[in-house]
């Protein structure tokens, strides 16, 4: 029986520039490393981790999404566009129990800035 998420990768071309968007960017921090190549960020109980390994995943990555909860949306966005990340679309979009902003990484993966609504 699955348990829980043990991690989950994206595997990108040019892992400097990955590590700078995702570290210095978006403010993961930085759990483990192994080689030159494979980067671990702990983040709630599960680990994001970006890898220049697994040539049979090659970037962007397709068919994943991974969704990052923000505590101010509307902060978040300001700040990325101030840095000038592109965006998939203008503005934030809104679902039934979420908004969120999609923006690219430095391959043109998806990244979801989100924000979960409060509970009715």
């Amino acid at each position: 029986m699955i348990e829980s998420v043990a991690f989950i990768a994206y595997a990108v071309r040019d892992i400097g520039a990955s590590r700078r968007f995702y570290e210095d960017i978006l403010g993961l921090k930085l759990a483990r490393s192994f080689h030159d190549d494979w980067f671990e960020y702990d983040l709630g109980d599960t680990t994001f981790t970006i890898t220049s390994t697994g040539t049979e995943h090659p970037p962007p990555v397709r068919g994943a999404l991974i969704g990052f909860e923000v505590s101010d949306l509307d902060g978040e966005v300001s700040r990325l566009r101030r840095l000038g990340v592109p965006f998939k679309r203008e503005g934030v979009s809104e679902s039934a129990v979420c908004r969120y902003a999609i923006v690219f990484d430095p391959d043109g993966t998806e990244v979801l800035i989100h924000r979960r609504k409060s509970a009715v």
